[in-house]
Parts: structure tokens; C-alpha cells; sequence
């Protein structure tokens, strides 16, 4: 699991990036609710400014959701943290497939606390820019790959738990038959303005689904760009 590279002056931030600037999100994310230590302590950690284009990193360390091109956006801390901690709730899968690389901020936390993290994303050119922040901030027990993440990755299935990043009208069924029978898989599903995040775990007579509030997400496509 990655602790981060730290050793660089880009890493550690200045001013708006800095560790006091992180230490401040953190409180910020406890005082709206975020309890699970593991996640707070990865979150307050990762250089959450490599994930995003330098022209917004003074705003790297807001609770905001920050855009990334081609239409899409780095998630909201709050909601990474949400989604990281009820993935981990009842205990750490070990192998994780996440559907839509995006920034790579949510894989990297993920590879913070799983042994082996999958990820999935439809448009290349992020994907090439996530791999390059993967590299800067130390990160080994990930696999990334380019291509429609509705379909999953069969070929490594099952999964412990699979997170789902972007929002569909409902959960794909390949994802369900990717994920094994003691997995948890989070996703957001809906509509733009009515999104629920929804997890989906083992009970003791199949599998329970429960709604955990709302968010709001791009949509999720299929095909690759």
C-alpha cells in the first residue's frame, strides 16, 4: 500500500498547498460528518494539488469539486471520503476495481488502504495524466486500464468491492457479476439533481442495498474516447 512520496517541495506544497492547508480540510471534513480515521489520515496526506491542473491548485484544498477537462471533474473531498469509508466500513477488501480513473485522486487514496487497486477509464488522454501523477506521488499496487468502464475487467474479477465514479440510471450488471459474493460495490446512481449514493454489501439472505444520501456526479458513459 502507498504512503505517498513526500521527499519533493512539489509534493509538500506551499501557502494553499501546504500541510496546514490539508490539516484544515481534514477538519473540515470531520465537522461534516467523515469518522473513519484511515481515511481522513490518507486524505490529509495526498498531495490532492498534483491531481489537478496548476492553474487551480490554490484551490486544491477546498471541499469543492474542481474541473479536469474533457467534462469532467475531480470529486469533492467529502465525497471521496464518504465513498472511500463506506467501501472499507465493515472490513478492507483487498483487491478493489474503480470504474472511471478521472484525476486519479480517489485510486490513489484507495491504493492508500487496499493491497491492490484496478482502474478503469474511458478517455485516454486522463488516463495518460493520471498514470504520470501515480508515478510523482509513489504509487505501485495499482493497474490502470483504457477502456469502457461499464464493462468492468472481467479478466481480473472478482472483486472484493468495486466504486463506481460516475453516475448511471442504475448499477451495470456486468460490475454485479464482477464483484465476488462477500464484495461491496459504491455508486452513485440517478439522474443529474436526483442522485442517491447507493451500496450495495452481503446479507444474510443475498445482498442488501441501502442508500446513503445524496451527491451529484457526471453521467456515466460507455465506449471509450
Amino acid at each position: 500500500m502507498s504512503l505517498f512520496a513526500q521527499s519533493t517541495p512539489e509534493a509538500r506544497g506551499l501557502g494553499m498547498t501546504s500541510q496546514r492547508a490539508r490539516d484544515r480540510l481534514i477538519d473540515r471534513l470531520e465537522a461534516e460528518g467523515i469518522r473513519d480515521r484511515r481515511v481522513l489520515d490518507v486524505l490529509r496526506r495526498l498531495p490532492r494539488h498534483l491531481f489537478i491542473e496548476e492553474a487551480l491548485s490554490s484551490r486544491a484544498y477546498e471541499d469543492t469539486a474542481l474541473p479536469i477537462g474533457k467534462g469532467q471533474t475531480i470529486s469533492q473531498p467529502w465525497v471521496v471520503a464518504r465513498m472511500t469509508e463506506a467501501l472499507i466500513e465493515f472490513s478492507v477488501p483487498q483487491r478493489v476495481l474503480e470504474v472511471g480513473t478521472g484525476s486519479g485522486y480517489q485510486a490513489a487514496v484507495l491504493a492508500a488502504l487496499v493491497e491492490r487497486v484496478y482502474t478503469v477509464e474511458r478517455i485516454e488522454e486522463l488516463l495518460r495524466q493520471a498514470r504520470r501523477r501515480f508515478r510523482k506521488v509513489g504509487i505501485e499496487n495499482l493497474r490502470s486500464k483504457h477502456a469502457d468502464g461499464k464493462l468492468g475487467w472481467p479478466e481480473e474479477a472478482p472483486f472484493d468491492a468495486i466504486i463506481v465514479t460516475a453516475a448511471g440510471a442504475q448499477i451495470e450488471h456486468a460490475l454485479l457479476d464482477q464483484l465476488a459474493p462477500h464484495g461491496v460495490l459504491v455508486a452513485p446512481i440517478g439522474p443529474p439533481g436526483e442522485q442517491q449514493l447507493l451500496r450495495v454489501r452481503p446479507g444474510e439472505n443475498g445482498r442488501i442495498s441501502e442508500f446513503l444520501g445524496k451527491v451529484s456526479f457526471v453521467p456515466l458513459l460507455g465506449g471509450v474516447s
